[in-house]
């Protein structure tokens, strides 16, 4: 991939008040301009101002009239403009990446999972290159619109910025300033995040996000953590560690509720895959092993969910990450929620549903990093 794709000045950044409009329109597709004033709370004069000016710069267009039952002139609806701007999200993974290009709109427009048994900077890199020419001459138009990379990785924060330490198999990530890295190798702006905080971030936008202000994302995959959303906005924590919810479990009291526990579980009844990927790519719920599983994660999820529920009370607990959608519905129906159940009507508890991000969650939520840093408002 050759540098500087990015033309200087290509983007005009939006203020404050567009940032409020564009998020509506993105969450909420073919909405009109009193949807707009409504949700947002600025003046309709407002609002035709400022969407009059960004469907000028291409940034949102017009859609099909709506009638609105009252005599006069249907009302115009507007949607996002998908090739205003494209991102690239980066998933880095104990034992694989996946890369995807966005459109402006959230929708992923071409997408590859490479399994890596080595995870180094140099195998990384010279993958990254290759598959992100693939998918842009693919889609040619994103060549002079693309506005940043976002990376998801596993691990912990160190400084609240970029510098993480994953597990062993990202060794050659550990405690370095991964969006220089990246801003280096691809000459794009990039951003990192946790791979929890990413996906909850592109849940809240492209997913639940549409339906719940309030929600938290379990992150289930080698390892799990997830991400807390509090008024559509990420919660990261003093430390950029918010979030951290395996870290609710005693150590050596439950089997943790991961992939890798999947793993061998469906290894000692007879299965035979090649790692987490393999497992992934070839799941059948009806497996020997899945359900001892299912057994084994019901009191450790439920500790989990209980523990969000109790602290944060918020409207939906969101299951995710690399979780096979099958697998997702197998065990929600098993995860409880404790209550004291006192008089007749128990306190209000949050539903737990499962992700409604499609392709690659953590992938996904890296894509939207530039775009929600830029672009969208955390604040509607």
């Amino acid at each position: 991939m050759s540098r500087s794709r990015l033309i200087p000045d290509a983007f005009q950044l939006p203020s404050e008040s567009e940032t409020r409009v564009l998020s509506h329109v993105l969450r909420h597709h073919d909405v009109t301009q009193p949807d707009i004033a409504s949700a947002t709370g600025l003046s309709q004069q407002s609002v035709s101002r400022l969407v009059n000016d960004l469907v000028e710069r291409g940034a949102v267009q017009l859609g099909e009239r709506q009638a609105n039952g009252r005599r006069g002139q249907p009302r115009i609806t507007l949607r996002i403009a998908p090739d205003h701007a494209y991102s690239i999200g980066v998933a880095l993974m104990t034992d694989a990446m996946s890369v995807l290009l966005m459109d402006f709109s959230g929708r992923v427009v071409g997408y590859e999972h490479v399994d890596m048994p080595v995870m180094s900077r140099r195998a990384v890199f010279a993958t990254l290159e290759a598959v992100t020419d693939r998918l842009i001459a693919c889609h040619p138009v994103a060549r002079d619109r693309l506005f940043g990379v976002g990376v998801g990785i596993s691990g912990y924060n160190l400084d609240g910025r970029s510098r993480y330490n994953p597990p062993r198999a990202l060794d050659d990530w550990a405690m370095v300033e991964i969006d220089a890295l990246f801003s280096d190798a691809l000459g794009l702006p990039a951003w990192v995040e946790n791979d929890g905080n990413a996906a909850a971030i592109g849940e809240s936008l492209l997913g639940a996000g549409r339906e719940h202000a309030n929600f938290v994302y379990v992150f289930i995959a080698a390892g799990i953590g997830g991400g807390v959303v509090l008024n559509h906005r990420l919660m990261r924590g003093v430390h950029g560690n918010g979030g951290e919810i395996g870290l609710i479990l005693p150590r050596n009291v439950y089997q943790l509720p991961t992939l890798e526990t999947l793993l061998q579980s469906i290894r000692r009844r007879g299965v035979e895959v090649e790692g987490i990927s393999d497992m992934l790519a070839k799941f059948d719920i009806d497996w020997p092993g899945v359900d001892e599983w299912v057994e084994r994660s019901r009191d450790p999820l439920s500790l989990i969910a209980s523990s969000i529920s109790a602290l944060l009370d918020p409207e939906a607990i969101v299951l995710g990450g690399r979780l096979p959608a099958s697998l997702s519905r197998k065990i929600i129906p098993t995860i409880e929620l404790f209550d004291d159940a006192r008089r007749e009507e128990p306190r209000p508890l949050p539903r737990i549903i499962e992700s409604q991000t499609r392709v690659d969650a953590c992938a996904i939520g890296a894509a939207m990093l530039p775009l929600e840093q830029r672009f969208f408002s955390a604040m509607v």
